[in-house]
Formats: C-alpha cells, sequence, structure tokens
C-alpha cells in the first residue's frame, strides 16, 4: 500500500474528500516525524509503538573501490508490532494458507 492508497482509503471510509484526507494523512505523518526528532516515542495501542535507536560509528567499505570509510554514529527510526497486529497479521494468514489449500 503506499501513501496515494492509503489517502484514498480514508477518503472512502470517512466519507471526505480526498484533498480532506490527504490533510489528515500528512498531519499525522509530520506528527509523528516531529515526535522521533524530538527523541519521543510513539504508541498507538493496538498497533504498535515508533522510536528512535542509536547506531554506533564504524568503518564500512566502499563496495566499488573497497576503500574503508568512516560511517558516522546516527539515530534511525524503528517500528516494534505490538502483540495485538503480530496476531492478527498472523491468523489472517493462516486462514488464508488453509483456506486456499
Amino acid at each position: 500500500m503506499t501513501k496515494a492508497d492509503l489517502i484514498e482509503e480514508v477518503s472512502r471510509v470517512v466519507e471526505m474528500t480526498r484533498k480532506d484526507s490527504e490533510v489528515i494523512v500528512e498531519s499525522i505523518f509530520d506528527s509523528i516525524v516531529k515526535s522521533l526528532r524530538t527523541g519521543d516515542k510513539i504508541e498507538i495501542r493496538g498497533f504498535g509503538s515508533f522510536r528512535t535507536r542509536q547506531r554506533q560509528s564504524r568503518v564500512g567499505r566502499n563496495p566499488k573501490t573497497g576503500t574503508r570509510v568512516e560511517v558516522p554514529s546516527k539515530r534511525i527510526p524503528y517500528f516494534k508490532p505490538s502483540k495485538e497486529l503480530k496476531d492478527l497479521v498472523n491468523h489472517t494468514a493462516a486462514g488464508a494458507e488453509s483456506s486456499g489449500a
């Protein structure tokens, strides 16, 4: 699913214009990014949590030339799905597999 698909789905389910749905989806994404930038953790019950993790600096290699490259430390976004989401995904997948056999 792309962002455009998500906007279209919100527009259809909530019965509002595509433009209004786009504003809603964009504002949700912007809020998540702003919170992660400040180091906050976002927890959406029944879905999962977003947070950042710190990666240490390391020495890497340029794949083209093979030369050593210093890779600085950085923060990376991390998503951890909730148990409910894992169960829903696995239950749906198991149900589709057993009915398709």
